[in-house]
């Protein structure tokens, strides 16, 4: 038994030092304003609420008209989606990898062409606050 100890102070265990991962940062969006350009109104008071939804829209779809009361922001996996703006008609086409500062408070709406829509979409509120609401008229 008096080998161990001899052994355990003549062995020597090299440490394998993990280098550091080369970590690659994009920043795909930083904005005060909605893609149509109208500033973002302040974050309400409370408990905020992160919601993280994804969208699958088929070919040849149009949403309802609605708004969303919180800021919110889309990252497009694939397809093409149309956006069009109620009060005025502006449109706004996005596809795969853009980035959306969605419309707050204001009616809006999303066409999807010839192949189906899939997107993530990030929304920022407050526990009980709705993410998005149907606009009354169409």
């Amino acid at each position: 038994m008096a080998v161990l100890p001899l052994l355990a102070g003549t062995l020597h265990i090299p440490t394998a030092v993990a280098a550091e991962p080369q970590v690659e940062v994009t920043q795909l969006l930083k904005t005060t304003h909605s893609w149509d350009g109208v500033q973002y109104p302040a974050y309400p008071d409370g408990q905020p609420e992160v919601s993280v939804l994804r969208y699958k829209i088929p070919a040849h779809s149009a949403l309802p008209w609605h708004s969303h009361p919180v800021i919110n922001v889309g990252y497009v996996l694939s397809g093409q989606l149309t956006l069009i703006r109620k009060s005025d008609g502006k449109t706004k086409v996005i596809g795969p990898g853009d980035v959306l500062p969605e419309m707050v408070n204001a009616s809006h709406r999303g066409q999807s062409g010839d192949g189906a829509v899939e997107l993530i979409v990030f929304y920022a509120g407050t526990p009980g606050t709705p993410l998005t609401v149907k606009s009354e008229s169409d």
